[in-house]
């Protein structure tokens, strides 16, 4: 077999290896540091499907071990990450554990995502790396604006958020997916709001502005939907 057929597997074990070591670091107590590892692991999580397709080596194996890479670092890891910032906020130990929900809900959208034919150009529910950005985030968004901190480190709202999020990324919404047939304005206007949205945001807030982009990602997909069935 040619080396260049492992290229693109490669990579995805560094995905799965950010993932494991973002996890190590979460549960030493270095719940910020664990935006790091995820945004590392979407970086891999990218060139390992791009290199497959400028390689041509795509096959069923890479397709099922980069499942499996994003499951620890898309679910797993940000799984933890709630489950951390929740038992920081209570004595009640069964309590932080309902944030599981989001590694469980995780691993069967990634299943969903390998079987349902219907996602060439949009994404059916919430995309795993999307769910762990914001996730991964919040701590960060808290430290920017203090007022939202203290909703933040009450468990009941983070649980909320886990099960919200959980559900989104197996709802049945047709979100965007920054994948260009064309460069057409009037064909693309919505990916391209999203990309000034996302740059401006990252520019002005840095890493706290990532959960207010994956708001505007969800608003801005709503509303794609609901001019396009007028």
């Amino acid at each position: 077999m040619k080396i260049k057929s492992h290229i693109p597997n490669a990579v995805t074990l560094l995905n799965l290896l950010s993932g494991v070591v973002g996890i190590i670091w979460v549960i030493n107590g270095n719940i910020v540091s664990g935006a790091y590892f995820i945004i590392l692991a979407a970086v891999f999580d990218f060139i390992d499907g791009f290199a497959a397709r400028l390689l041509k080596v795509q096959s069923e194996i890479g397709k099922q071990l980069d499942s499996l890479a994003d499951l620890v670092s898309f679910g797993v890891l940000p799984g933890m990450i709630l489950f951390q910032m929740a038992k920081v906020g209570t004595r009640i130990e069964w309590l932080p554990y309902l944030t599981l929900i989001v590694p469980l809900l995780s691993a069967i959208r990634l299943v969903k995502f390998n079987l349902d034919t219907r996602q060439s150009d949009k994404f059916i529910g919430l995309p795993t790396p999307a769910n762990a950005l914001f996730i991964c985030t919040l701590p960060y968004f808290a430290i920017k604006w203090p007022w939202v901190g203290t909703w933040l480190t009450s468990p009941v709202f983070l649980i909320a958020i886990a099960w919200i999020f959980a559900l989104l990324l197996l709802a049945e919404l047709p979100l965007i997916a920054l994948k260009f047939k064309s460069y057409s304005l009037a064909e693309n206007k919505f990916r391209y709001a999203l990309l000034a949205i996302g740059l401006t945001l990252i520019l002005l807030f840095g890493l706290a502005g990532i959960p207010l982009l994956i708001l505007s990602y969800l608003g801005l997909s709503i509303v794609e939907n609901s001019l396009s069935s007028e």
